[in-house]
């Protein structure tokens, strides 16, 4: 596959692309032998005909828009890695030249939007903000107190039920007088203020006493898991067996030595203190590396049109469409419970996607300014747990995309983080809050970096 680019105002870029022609006549065959799957032709069962039999009988033109319409995407995609290009947004693309005979290439362009390149200001030895690794006694209380409820022990009580409390109950669900699957259970431990059931569930058995009979009424979502549920009213009829309140163990030495494998409660209180500060460290390390990065973004210039902005922030949210519809959820369902429609949450992530293009601008031009490069052993190094997960080697992987032309796009990704730790590693930690102070009193005027300023200081 031939390509050429041609950059474009507006951060655009055309590349022309020719596909050879014998891509096009494997996938000219492809297409006929799918569509001779719904013909039947005289001397052959169906499915069986030829490729060239569904040619002749189809014509040429016919068959070649079916390999132009399964193949476009592909070859899309493939332009993109030899050429280079990163884009940003849907392309549009338009045939420029139809192969007639067999043995003639084929000709499509597209223009996409392309992330910009960044003038880029000073980069290493910045002074970035870093707070400094405290573990809050409320923080570790309340740790401690999680522990507490996991060794909880739960006593029947002569009282009705309140928040906290744990009912032992039996239920069964009815929609329109007729039982549904799930509906039911016995000896059904429900603890008030959980949320574990369906909301409205637990608030209608509040107030509730051993031997009491209730009726819970309520409306299952309209995204509800369950379809032939979604939205439909149902009557609960639940029997309430026994009230019973959690009794926590006292934090002492008995309790430590029973909770873990100290013997004293200080001992026990010295390793969730550890635990948490090495949580909050490897927290602040990452926040660091951000901050890092856009102070190094602050001290560059990156043109960022609107069109491109919008097109990112597009897809920011049609990946959020991809996750929700990966779980089983409806992303209109998704947009009505936030009372947003799809415009107004994309509109609300531009900030976001500035941000994201810029970060990536940057730390694509420092590894060019850098000449950074990946070198095969750690391209291996790399794919060691992708390869582990589908049960081949580094190597073979690596061989693999190769030759599908994807290793470019692993050799990129350790190519940024690179600069990442170039930026992060050489730049001098000051506490957070006189960085804070610096930001506060920060105007483009005073600032004597690279000039132009994506972004307030402090805003996301």
């Amino acid at each position: 596959m031939r390509t050429t680019v041609t950059e474009l105002p507006g951060s655009r870029a055309r590349v022309d692309v020719e596909v050879p022609a014998d891509d096009v006549d494997r996938r000219m065959q492809r297409a006929a032998r799918g569509l001779a799957r719904e013909m039947r032709l005289p001397g052959f069962r169906k499915g069986k005909a030829p490729p060239s039999l569904v040619i002749q009988r189809l014509g040429r033109g016919a068959v070649l828009e079916q390999a132009m319409r399964d193949s476009l995407p592909e070859w899309y995609e493939r332009a993109l890695l030899e050429s280079g290009v990163s884009p940003v947004g849907n392309p549009e693309i338009e045939v420029t030249a139809v192969p007639e005979d067999e043995g003639a290439p084929l000709g499509f362009k597209f223009e996409v939007g392309v992330r910009p390149a960044a003038k880029l200001g000073r980069y290493t030895g910045l002074e970035v903000g870093r707070a400094e690794p405290e573990v809050p006694e409320e923080v570790l209380d309340r740790e401690l107190e999680r522990m507490r409820e996991a060794f909880a022990r739960l006593e029947p009580v002569e009282r009705v039920a309140a928040q906290g409390d744990v009912l032992l109950i039996d239920f069964q669900g009815t929609v329109d007088g007729e039982p549904f699957e799930g509906g039911e259970a016995h000896d059904y431990l429900l603890e008030l203020g959980s949320e574990r059931l369906i909301e409205g569930f637990e608030e209608q058995l509040a107030g509730a006493g051993a031997g009491e009979d209730r009726e819970v009424r309520l409306s299952f979502p309209a995204d509800y898991r369950a379809e032939q549920l979604a939205g439909k009213e149902a009557t609960f009829a639940v029997s309430v067996k026994e009230v019973r309140e959690k009794v926590l163990p006292e934090a002492d030495d008995d309790f430590a030595s029973e909770a873990s494998e100290f013997d004293t409660l200080e001992e026990l209180r010295g390793d969730i203190r550890a635990k948490l500060a090495a949580a909050v460290e490897q927290r602040i390390e990452q926040d660091f590396r951000v901050a890092a990065i856009d102070a190094a973004v602050d001290e560059a210039r990156v043109e960022l049109p609107e069109e491109i902005v919008a097109a990112r922030a597009t897809e920011r949210w049609e990946r959020v469409e991809r996750q929700l519809e990966g779980r089983g959820l409806d992303p209109a369902a998704y947009l009505q419970m936030q009372g947003k429609t799809r415009e107004e949450v994309i509109e609300e992530s531009k900030p976001d996607a500035e941000r994201e293009l810029a970060r990536e601008a940057v730390l694509t031009s420092i590894a060019d300014q850098e000449a950074i490069d990946v070198s095969e052993e750690e391209l291996v190094e790399a794919l060691a747990h992708t390869a582990e997960h589908e049960r081949t080697s580094p190597q073979k992987l690596l061989e693999r995309l190769r030759r599908d032309g994807r290793d470019a796009l692993v050799r990129e990704d350790l190519r940024v983080r690179k600069a990442i730790d170039l930026i992060a590693e050489s730049a001098k930690p000051i506490p957070l809050s006189q960085a804070e102070a610096r930001e506060q009193l920060w105007t483009p005027e005073k600032e004597p970096g690279g000039g132009g300023q994506l972004w307030t200081p402090g805003s996301d």
